[in-house]
């Protein structure tokens, strides 16, 4: 322990040869209204004993709404649970939640925001727009948020968006182990376009099997105009890696011709459903034997090739790490 003392005009500094114990700011728990599911599900996985904390979401007839924190958190370190999925108020009840903590003295706050709502809006892709996910970035700092806790970016850079720290956490730690339990012989990893291509090169690498990506082009948002397949997959169990599935027209498209090309199997996994528009009859009507998702987004039970896999177990094992400074890189696989 290092004691500090003014003499006059000198510091004298003084060390004494005792162990010196901090203790930890307390843990609380809360969440938005549209991860209430996930929330307790986290909180369950992380201590058996504990519970959400306690919070009230205020309508007004007008449309507008005011989050509060219904007990004290004063000095604490407060997770608040929300993915910013549409609509685009979770976001905003995120970030009054981040703020009523702050000015309620909460010694830090995490937003744990495990689909980022915004964060293919990552570039100037043509005049004139803008980069929303660095907006949303800007604005949860401005909020007082601390930390930020997700995963599976669309895109890596998004994390240097943030002048905040960010953890950013793969649902490859799920994924992987899942792929390995079906025992699919003759595997090909393959990326729905261009973009996912590293992302399937770390699956295939590290399960040991080719590789095959789907080209695609774009007339429009949400509609893919051409597709061919770069790869062998001929006689090949397919398993298709991407980030996020919203109307489910690429990989449904790029399924159907590798089983045109001779694919025995195809089967998908993303990380978050987004599943707009006519998602779900698309996945029910193709060839796609199955589609794995995680419940960052809430899944309806519209098609029985849906097959859900729970990240609370991974985000407890995750914020017990953060908040007891140990490194969390050591949990991810790819």
């Amino acid at each position: 322990m290092v004691q500090f003392r003014f003499l006059g005009r000198c510091l004298f500094i003084t060390f004494v040869g005792e162990k010196t114990h901090y203790m930890e700011s307390p843990i609380k728990f809360f969440s938005g209204s549209a991860s209430r599911y996930l929330s307790e599900e986290i909180v369950k996985c992380y201590d058996p004993e504990m519970e959400l904390g306690k919070s009230n979401l205020i309508r007004f007839s007008d449309g507008e709404f005011q989050p509060s924190l219904n007990e004290t958190v004063r000095g604490c370190t407060v997770f608040i649970i929300q993915s910013t999925c549409p609509p685009a108020e979770n976001l905003i009840e995120l970030m009054l939640m981040v703020d009523a903590a702050k000015r309620a003295s909460a010694y830090k706050v995490v937003a744990v925001i495990p689909y980022f709502g915004f964060a293919r809006q990552d570039r100037k892709d043509k005049p004139r727009v803008s980069i929303g996910a660095k907006v949303i970035a800007d604005v949860l700092s401005a909020s007082g948020v601390d930390r930020v806790m997700t995963m599976d970016l669309h895109a890596d850079q998004i994390q240097g968006f943030f002048n905040v720290p960010v953890d950013h956490v793969f649902a490859s730690a799920l994924f992987v182990p899942y792929i390995k339990s079906l025992n699919l012989d003759n595997l090909v990893i393959a990326s729905p376009d261009m973009g996912g291509s590293k992302r399937a090169k770390a699956y295939s690498h590290f399960l040991s099997c080719s590789m095959a990506i789907a080209h695609k082009s774009r007339e429009e948002e949400n509609v893919v105009a051409e597709m061919k397949v770069i790869g062998e997959v001929e006689g090949k169990n397919v398993v298709i890696v991407d980030d996020m599935i919203d109307t489910a027209g690429t990989v449904c498209m790029a399924s159907n011709l590798m089983i045109e090309k001779g694919a025995k199997s195809v089967r998908v996994v993303a990380t978050h459903p987004v599943l707009s528009g006519p998602a779900y009859e698309r996945i029910e009507k193709s060839s796609i034997t199955e589609v794995v998702v995680t419940n960052s987004i809430p899944v309806k039970p519209l098609s029985s090739k849906i097959h859900v896999l729970s990240i609370g177990d991974l985000f407890a094992d995750i914020i017990r790490k953060v908040y007891t400074h140990k490194s969390i890189s050591s949990t991810f696989i790819v």
